[in-house]
C-alpha cells in the first residue's frame, strides 16, 4: 500500500477528488464585492469560473467543503489574516518575466541616458516597480539602471523598490531566483553578465543586481500611506487592468504625487484613457503610455 503523504491526513487525498458544489450568484456577488473592498480588484461577471477555481483549488488543500464555509474563515476564522494572504497570492501573481515590454524598457534606458550628469553624480536615481510580483520587473529595471550608469562613466548610484500585495510573491522575489523560461526573449549577454545557475535548476540573479533591489508589502489602495517619495521612475504595469475606471484615476493620480520633479510615470498600454494630470506632460510614443512630471511643480 502506497504511504500517504506528509502534507495530507489519512483520507484527505481522497476528499480532494470530491466534487465541490458550485459557486452561485449570491456567493460570488459576495466573494467580489470582499475582493473589491480589501485589494481595489473588479471581477466582472465573465470572471466567475477563474474567481470559483481559484478559490476551489484552495478550498480543496485545506479541506474545506463549501464556498460559505471558506468565506467565512477568510473573514472571521482563527487564521484569517493567513489563509487571505495566501488566496490572494493566488488569485493576483500573474505569468511575468525579464524584460516583458521591450519598448517600455527602452524608454526607461533613454530617459535615464539623457538625464543631467551632474544630477546622476549628485543624487541616486530611485525607481519603484509597482505590482512587482516574484520580482522579475523589478530586477530588469535594477540591470537598466546599472547598464546606464556604466555607459555614462558614472558610479552606480541608484536603487530599486518593488512592492506587491502578495507576500508570497515577494518572498520569492527577494531570494532572487528563477525558472530559466522568465529569462526568455533576453539578450544573451546581459543573461551572462547577471545571471548564474542557481539551485534546482534555477536562474540566480547577480549578487551586485539584488543588494540594489528592496520589496516591501504594499496594497495599491494605501498608497497615501507609501513611504517611497520623490521618485524618479515609477513603473506600474499589467495592474491596473484589474480595478475600474474610477479607481484607475485614482491610482494613477496617488503614483503622480510620489514623483520627483521630472520623474518618469509608465503604465501599460491601454490602461488608462482620457487621463490629463495637471503638472505632468505625456511622453510622446506609439507604444507606451508614459507621463514626466514638470520640472516647475517644485522648483
Amino acid at each position: 500500500m502506497s504511504e500517504t503523504p506528509r502534507n495530507l491526513s489519512p483520507g484527505s487525498e481522497i476528499w480532494a477528488l470530491r466534487p465541490l458544489p458550485d459557486m452561485d450568484e449570491a456567493q460570488f456577488h459576495q466573494w467580489k464585492t470582499l475582493l473589491e473592498h480589501r485589494t481595489g480588484m473588479a471581477l466582472a461577471p465573465e470572471r466567475k469560473s477563474f474567481l470559483e477555481t481559484n478559490i476551489g483549488i484552495r478550498m480543496r488543500e485545506i479541506g474545506c467543503g463549501s464556498f460559505q464555509a471558506y468565506y467565512e474563515k477568510i473573514v472571521a476564522g482563527p487564521e484569517a489574516v493567513v489563509e487571505w494572504a495566501t488566496l490572494v497570492d493566488r488569485l493576483t501573481v500573474q505569468e511575468t518575466r525579464f524584460f516583458r515590454d521591450a519598448d517600455a524598457f527602452r524608454l526607461v534606458s533613454d530617459y535615464v541616458m539623457t538625464r543631467p550628469r551632474e544630477q546622476l553624480r549628485r543624487r541616486p536615481l530611485e525607481a519603484w516597480s509597482v505590482g512587482c510580483s516574484t520580482g522579475e520587473e523589478a530586477y530588469t529595471l535594477a540591470i537598466l539602471l546599472n547598464e546606464s550608469m556604466e555607459q555614462l562613466g558614472l558610479p552606480p548610484l541608484y536603487g530599486v523598490t518593488g512592492s506587491d500585495i502578495s507576500k508570497p510573491a515577494l518572498d520569492k522575489a527577494q531570494k532572487g531566483l528563477f525558472n530559466p523560461r522568465r529569462l526568455n526573449g533576453m539578450d544573451e549577454s546581459l543573461r551572462q553578465r547577471y545571471f548564474r545557475a542557481g539551485a534546482r535548476n534555477s536562474a540566480e540573479i547577480a549578487e551586485g543586481i539584488r543588494e540594489r533591489v528592496c520589496f516591501t508589502r504594499l496594497n495599491v489602495l494605501d498608497l497615501k500611506q507609501a513611504p517611497m517619495q520623490g521618485m524618479n521612475i515609477i513603473f506600474c504595469q499589467n495592474l491596473l487592468i484589474y480595478f475600474r475606471r474610477w479607481r484607475r484615476r485614482e491610482i494613477v493620480s496617488r503614483l503622480a504625487d510620489h514623483l520627483a520633479p521630472g520623474g518618469l510615470l509608465v503604465l501599460g498600454q491601454g490602461e488608462i484613457t482620457g487621463w490629463h494630470p495637471p503638472g505632468l506632460q505625456r511622453v510622446p510614443s506609439e507604444h507606451v503610455l508614459a507621463w514626466i512630471r514638470r520640472q516647475s511643480d517644485d522648483e
